[in-house]
């Protein structure tokens, strides 16, 4: 018989098992619509935490680079049983800008040159000295017709638009800066093809056109670019401005700056009545336009008077483009007219453009002697040891532009002339220039300038025996490609005492200009 506690054992073990049940189907209720949503979310792509702190999106700007390193040290922890793809991280490259560098042409430039009427028979000349026919490009502004020869090797000659709509309030300029502020402007209407720049320059400025080709292919003429020089002046300057390339020296304009200047440059001269010339207008509207000035120091205003010898005979570690002032100024020769002085420099130019003016220093160590070239123009031999810090300094051989200054309104360090009887330099000009095919190189002939000096007690040799100075120079056409650097020169054995003989040309590897005694040069030879 079975008793009622043996009943009631299997009935309580069955109704826990039930309500176990009831409560896992519970649980599996409550559970299973959670994870179904977590897989749809994976499957759509929702950011989760870790998606947030991988995804890099790369801005249309600029990209972080630390936020790059931060991405792939995550993408390369991703765990492999994880099906979702990883977040990838794309470098956008911008392809490289097409600059045209180092590809500008004399074609590619037109000059736009202000000249006047009645200066025209005297400053032609100069004009006619670097203008070469079927090559350069541009026109010449004048402010009313003027004569010309039918063969005389010159620029087209036009008129200047009238400018009396202008205000000019200036009482110490003259009303005709206005027409020469739009030069640039008018010779841009004229719609010239394939042109890159627009060089200005006044009638008595001389460009060295190949020169010119070189530094502006140096620049993106598809950008806006304002390219000049301020004034040797420090006291012009201050008048002016520091930012103003000074239009006499010369400046340049891009296409594209000259296309913005001229929509504006009417009611830009409106604005400006008082100013005194034409290129601080020009730096005005190149104010408003935001564009400031890049500097080439191979522009030259040459606000001075006097000799130019000290200015061209340190010229500074760049090609020289520009001279101007050349009627106020001496002859650069002495003995010939002002525009034949500057076709006489031109012939050397013709054989190397690139190294005209470019200075070298050294020493003749068994006279001590200290020797400085400026290449293609003249030879300097001083007794005694100067030092390239020194040399390379303009002597003061010039005035300023305001006569009462002294030598602190300059805008660049220069050094006395030399009083002293036994200090002042020996002078070679340059006679001729010329080719050398078989050897490759340029054999220069620069003779004394003979003039009474005065008598020096020194117990040392004097220059005064030599006659005349070869220089010999390799070219080097690609020279303003590589970094500047002033050229080395050295002296060769010469079988004649009158004559000194002397190599130019790019430094070799360890060589400074130094006085080395016999004892240093015969260990440097070892």
């Amino acid at each position: 018989m079975i008793t009622t506690q043996q009943r009631t054992a299997p009935q309580s073990s069955f109704r826990r098992s039930i309500i176990y049940l009831f409560i896992t189907m519970i649980l599996l209720y409550i559970l299973y619509p959670n994870l179904l949503l977590t897989d749809n979310d994976r499957n759509k792509g929702y950011p989760t935490t870790t998606n947030l702190s991988t995804k890099v999106e790369p801005s249309s700007n600029h990209s972080s680079v630390t936020e790059l390193s931060t991405t792939k040290k995550v993408v390369e922890k991703e765990p492999l049983e994880n099906t979702r793809p990883a977040p990838v991280v794309e470098m956008i490259e911008q392809p490289p800008g097409n600059y045209h560098r180092y590809d500008t042409q004399l074609k590619h430039i037109a000059f736009g040159i202000a000249a006047s009427s009645n200066l025209w028979e005297t400053r032609k000349e100069y004009i006619k000295a670097w203008w070469r026919p079927q090559e350069t490009r541009g026109v010449v502004w004048v402010d009313k017709n003027v004569r010309t020869g039918r063969n005389e090797p010159l620029p087209e000659i036009r008129v200047s638009q009238d400018t009396s709509k202008f205000k000019y309030l200036n009482q110490q300029g003259s009303r005709s800066a206005l027409r020469i502020t739009r030069v640039v402007s008018e010779t841009l209407k004229l719609g010239m093809k394939d042109i890159r720049w627009f060089v200005m320059g006044d009638d008595d400025t001389v460009f060295i056109v190949n020169n010119v080709v070189r530094v502006l292919s140096k620049y993106d003429h598809t950008q806006f670019y304002y390219l000049g020089s301020a004034s040797e002046s420090h006291i012009q300057n201050i008048f002016f401005s520091y930012a103003m390339a000074f239009g006499g020296g010369g400046f340049a304009i891009s296409y594209p700056l000259a296309k913005e200047l001229s929509k504006m440059q009417d009611m830009c001269i409106q604005r400006y009545p008082a100013l005194y010339g034409s290129d601080d207008r020009i730096q005005a509207c190149m104010a408003e336009l935001g564009v400031p000035l890049t500097r080439e120091l191979g522009f030259h205003q040459y606000d001075v008077y006097g000799n130019l010898l000290g200015l061209l005979g340190a010229h500074p570690v760049t090609p020289l483009v520009s001279l101007h002032h050349l009627d106020v100024v001496e002859p650069i020769f002495p003995g010939m007219k002002r525009p034949k002085a500057i076709s006489h420099l031109l012939e050397a130019a013709k054989e190397d453009s690139a190294s005209l003016m470019q200075q070298s220093i050294c020493y003749d160590s068994t006279r001590y002697w200290s020797i400085t070239v400026s290449w293609g123009y003249v030879v300097q031999i001083l007794r005694g040891v100067m030092s390239p810090r020194e040399l390379e300094m303009p002597s003061r051989t010039f005035l300023n532009w305001y006569k009462r200054a002294d030598y602190t309104a300059y805008a660049f360090n220069t050094r006395p002339v030399e009083r002293h009887p036994c200090q002042n330099p020996f002078v070679f000009y340059m006679s001729k220039v010329k080719y050398d095919r078989p050897r490759r190189q340029t054999i220069g002939v620069y003779y004394r300038h003979k003039k009474k000096s005065r008598y020096c007690r020194w117990r040392m040799a004097s220059p005064e025996r030599l006659d005349s100075v070869v220089v010999l120079k390799k070219r080097d056409d690609l020279r303003w490609k590589k970094s500047p650097r002033r050229d080395c020169c050295r002296v060769l054995p010469s079988d004649k005492n009158t004559t000194m003989i002397l190599s130019v040309g790019n430094c070799r590897e360890g060589e400074i200009s130094e006085l080395q005694t016999t004892k240093e040069l015969f260990v440097a030879q070892m």
